[in-house]
């Protein structure tokens, strides 16, 4: 290690990760969903992985997110879809971004661009109620984006949608209803190459969602996205560790407190040691006193409220000692506690455990 907070990250994992989905979903094109700082595992290193990997789009939140791909040098189509109501759209326009489209002002002032003419992929609504154009519009933003094109203003690449994973049968409707899109879009005159609804969840489950392409989000970083199934159980290899060491050992005896509030006291002599990650650091709090870290070869509680950046742990009368790594979370095969642990330690999802892991955590690969 060379800090006292590391997320060493397997771009191999990533790589891997989106070689097996593509294989077992078999779509045209795969788009790896790079968001969020690679959902904490560093933009440029998944994206650059998930290309190895055979993705051949990248998807990103908003535009400073595509930009900063692009400035790394990566060339590949990228797709950003969640805009500031007063965005500059020049600057995507002009890199070669694909821009997500939900609204009527929208597509006009994209339409207008001095940069020449966009790509964009119009979002429309399928039952999840956030952005994208609502059915009731559906005829008339068709009509609209295809006089556009004609006119050469803009390039309509694509229409997407997004599931809500909540059951068969809301999902049902939403493949239903993104039909009807695709079918008011031809009805307009739009013959788009990219219509795309699913993420990991859909793509590994639903094939009536694939489509023409397939995002893929928590796969990419060996995650699942299902309760009932892990990301072993899916082929996948967790791609993030999350490590510290130990900054402190210390005895104590029965009745000693831990931490803030007090909310553990040891009922017998124990040794305790000090972790320098916090919830400043993306450790959730909600965890404290129930989640586990690996020491020493096995894995030992947390004691006490987890701080701001520091929390405690029980190693009984383990031999640790100062400077022994720690790993907070890992790939469960090779005994770590995995980001599912914390998540459900925290009464959370998986998603949020790696991607709050915070700037202080330097990312190693």
């Amino acid at each position: 290690m060379s800090g006292i907070r590391e997320a060493v990250i397997d771009a191999s994992a990533i790589a891997h990760n989106v070689a097996a989905i593509r294989a077992a979903v078999g779509t045209a094109h795969t788009m790896a969903v790079v968001k969020a700082d690679g959902y904490g595992h560093g933009a440029v290193t998944a994206a650059r992985a998930a290309l190895a990997g055979g993705a051949d789009w990248l998807g990103v939140a908003d535009i400073a997110e595509g930009l900063e791909l692009r400035a790394a040098g990566i060339d590949a189509p990228i797709l950003a879809w969640l805009h500031d109501p007063f965005a500059d759209f020049e600057p995507a326009v002009a890199a070669g971004l694909d821009l997500g489209i939900s609204t009527r002002e929208q597509l006009e002032r994209i339409a207008a661009s001095p940069s020449g003419a966009a790509s964009i992929q119009l979002k429309v609504e399928t039952g999840l109620n956030r952005n994208g154009f609502a059915e009731y519009d559906w005829d008339e933003v068709f009509a609209r984006a295809a006089r556009l094109q004609r006119d050469g203003a803009l390039r309509v690449r694509g229409v997407f949608s997004h599931l809500s994973n909540a059951s068969d049968a809301d999902d049902a409707r939403a493949v239903q209803a993104f039909e009807r899109a695709l079918a008011a879009a031809r009805g307009a005159g739009l013959e788009v190459p990219l219509r795309h609804l699913a993420s990991t969840a859909g793509a590994l489950r639903r094939p009536d969602a694939r489509f023409d392409l397939v995002r893929i989000g928590i796969g990419c970083y060996g995650l699942s996205p299902f309760g009932d199934a892990s990301g072993a159980d899916l082929g996948l290899r967790p791609a993030m560790t999350l490590r510290s060491r130990v900054a402190l050992v210390r005895e104590v005896e029965p009745g000693a407190g831990v931490s803030y509030d007090l909310t553990w006291r040891a009922e017998q002599p124990t040794r305790l040691v000090l972790v320098p990650l916090g919830y400043a650091d993306g450790i959730p709090r909600a965890a404290s006193g129930r989640g586990e870290v690996w020491i020493g070869g096995r894995r030992h509680p947390v004691r006490g409220r987890i701080a701001m950046d520091q929390f405690v742990v029980d190693i009984g009368d383990a031999e640790v000692a100062v400077g022994d790594p720690v790993v907070v979370f890992g790939d469960p095969a090779e005994g770590y506690p995995s980001a599912d642990d914390w998540a459900a330690w925290s009464d959370s999802i998986n998603y949020e455990v790696v991607t709050r892991v915070g700037p202080r955590v330097a990312r190693r690969s």
